[in-house]
């Protein structure tokens, strides 16, 4: 099933994966579509990224799926293995709007009747 946004939403998720910043687009995607697929979205095959660093991506699950699990340590273990501020930040908004967006599209599903994964 292919989920319509909103403009507004359309245009968030594009401000967040695109805007210039410390971390470049394609790890953002790669972080949007990692905590996305802890909610039942597929991966696509260009958003995979075997290469994607252990710290971030033990990071990214994390909040996917126990946000209020984070702790000062996960942010430290993200700056030991020499990201920025500005780059954890991106981090975090790129794997919050995975895990926000993906439940928006299950929402949208239950109210028209789908179940998880259908087409």
């Amino acid at each position: 099933m292919t989920i319509q946004y909103t403009a507004d939403i359309q245009q968030l998720i594009e401000a967040v994966l695109t805007s210039p910043g410390d971390t470049d687009e394609r790890l953002r995607r790669v972080v949007e579509a990692r905590a996305a697929a802890s909610g039942g979205r597929a991966i696509e095959a260009d958003k995979q990224d075997p290469g994607l660093p252990a710290e971030v991506g033990k990071y990214v699950d994390k909040i996917a799926m126990h946000a209020y699990r984070v702790v000062d340590g996960d942010v430290e273990s993200l700056h030991r293995a020499g990201f920025s501020e500005d780059a954890i930040f991106e981090i975090t908004l790129c794997a919050a709007l995975g895990a926000g967006i993906v439940r928006l599209e299950r929402g949208q599903q239950a109210v028209k009747g789908e179940r998880a994964g259908a087409s």
